[in-house]
């Protein structure tokens, strides 16, 4: 079993609050606009990363860290890319690349939005965990935790963080 803490438009933003929900984890991911690269310093050490870059992202950023990721955690194929739409409305190109891959858990951001839906057409879960950040229109921060066990999600929660614009 992987616990997985996922987080996404922190936009330079993180405080304790996230880091200490993201302490029992077993991996991190970050569904992109990371923006100040210095915040990823005070994310736990002992963690498996996971970080694609967003729209807001410089070349820096690009350099070091991928746009998008597919990959597989205990038995279940992921994808990851930061401006993925929703479902029925994915963004140009990623449903091909959901079915392409054949991810049963696609993750995005940008929308500031936390959504999580099951996509019968393409046989997948769709999250998106909101924005961790301080910039942005949401009102409140999400992000969402959860645990995979032999390709299957359980213990899925919303965390929420507090009212943009204060700690």
């Amino acid at each position: 079993m992987k616990k997985i803490g996922l987080i996404s438009d922190s936009h330079g933003y993180l405080d304790e609050i996230v880091t200490g929900h993201l302490a029992d984890v077993d991996e991190i991911w970050h569904a992109g606009d990371i923006g100040d690269l210095s915040i990823l310093n005070i994310l736990p050490r002992d963690k498996v990363l996971r970080i694609i870059t967003g729209n807001i992202d410089d070349q820096e950023a690009r350099s070091g860290y991928p746009e998008e990721l597919w990959f597989e955690v205990d038995g279940l194929k992921v994808g990851m890319i930061h401006i993925g739409g929703k479902p029925p409305q994915y963004a140009k190109g990623v449903k091909n690349l959901i079915r392409q891959h054949g991810v049963h858990l696609f993750v995005c951001g940008h929308s500031h939005v936390c959504k999580v839906e099951f996509d019968r057409n393409l046989n997948c879960l769709y999250m998106n965990p909101g924005a961790v950040g301080q910039s942005g229109f949401h009102i409140v921060r999400t992000m969402l935790l959860f645990e995979i066990e032999n390709g299957k999600i359980q213990n899925l929660r919303v965390v929420e963080l507090g009212k943009r614009g204060r700690g």
